[in-house]
């Protein structure tokens, strides 16, 4: 067994605002041979995810912050090089959180490794649509938002990893879904995928001209919200939401590299009169929903129910390239770099 080379990625100092290519720096090191209990990875995909930009805060929250001059952490996928470990052989797939590298050395629990069954899928789908996003769609809409058939749902960041999926669980379920997106070619995809109303948010820069586009998609109101925008597209949510309406809260992206207090909803007052159910969730604390899902999505995906969209950058040059684009709208579906 012997040492692999192996690039990686660190943050150089903490963003202020937007991040810049400049608050990451490569770092060249090795995965060593692995040791009794550790097991040798080489990742094949890595994935950035906009959850990743309140790591790069030192505050505390729901998942320590990155360390300045640490590997950078995420979900990817790779195969075994070299294994001593009694559950893992050489060829095994697996997925981690060691990803922002391109190969490491560890005991599997230190890294979240888990070990893969032979599937039909790409080994990519398993940090998109049948991975952390997926699930996140799943337990967002199934469980925190109790979705139930006939529903009209509103989903914001509908093009990307989880609102794509989100929109097309609706689907499945013969529910009304509005999708909002930003630019033709992001709301070609969504129609493509079946959503019934589509909104370029880009057309409608403004709060009041967002707000009557949704009203237009869905006259009579909305009975679920899925939220991984916030700022205007939440307000008008709740202005547009219908008696006993639920929320499901997923992520904020508008926020994300605010760098003072944004103002809240100006029309909070109707979540009490309109009885609202507002509810912020974590993906891991459903994690006993995996079983079910994995089913599910094998099932969809296989009878066409279920599509996917990939933008993938390739190297792990590009890795910090491609975790910007997540703010600047150039991923349809899920962000990937390929890394072998």
């Amino acid at each position: 067994m012997t040492a692999l080379n192996s690039k990686g990625w660190a943050l150089a100092k903490r963003p202020v605002g937007m991040p810049k290519s400049d608050d990451f720096q490569m770092i060249d090191g090795e995965a060593a041979a692995p040791a009794n209990g550790e097991i040798q990875v080489q990742n094949s995909w890595m994935s950035v995810d906009p959850y990743m930009r309140g790591r790069m805060y030192d505050r505390e929250s729901y998942v320590p912050p990155f360390q300045i001059g640490e590997l950078l952490q995420g979900g990817a996928v790779g195969r075994v090089t070299a294994s001593a470990h009694p559950d893992f052989s050489e060829g095994d797939l697996v997925t981690s959180m060691a990803g922002w590298r391109e190969a490491w050395t560890a005991k599997p629990e230190a890294v979240g490794a888990t070990k893969m069954p032979s599937t039909e899928l790409p080994d990519s789908a398993l940090l998109g649509v049948a991975g952390m996003p997926g699930l996140t769609a799943y337990a967002g809409l199934l469980r925190v938002a109790a979705l139930k058939e006939g529903d009209t749902v509103f989903v914001s960041g509908a093009a990307g990893a989880v609102g794509s999926t989100v929109a097309q669980i609706a689907k499945i379920k013969n529910c009304k879904v509005i999708g909002s997106a930003g630019g033709k070619e992001k709301c070609d995809l969504l129609k493509e995928l079946g959503v019934d109303e589509v909104i370029d948010y880009k057309a409608h820069d403004t709060y009041e001209s967002l707000l009557g586009a949704l009203q237009k998609a869905a006259p009579k109101g909305i009975d679920v919200y899925f939220d991984n925008v916030g700022g205007d597209h939440l307000e008008a949510a709740i202005e547009c939401a219908r008696p006993m309406a639920r929320f499901a809260v997923c992520g904020m992206i508008s926020q994300y590299n605010a760098t003072e207090p944004v103002p809240g909803p100006r029309n909070m007052i109707q979540i009490v009169g309109k009885q609202l159910s507002i509810r912020g969730f974590i993906v891991s604390t459903h994690a006993d929903m995996q079983p079910d899902f994995m089913a599910d999505m094998a099932k969809w995906i296989k009878s066409g129910q279920m599509q996917f969209e990939e933008t993938v950058m390739e190297g792990i040059e590009s890795a910090p390239e491609a975790f910007l684009g997540l703010f600047q709208g150039r991923n349809r579906g899920k962000m990937l770099v390929k890394l072998a």
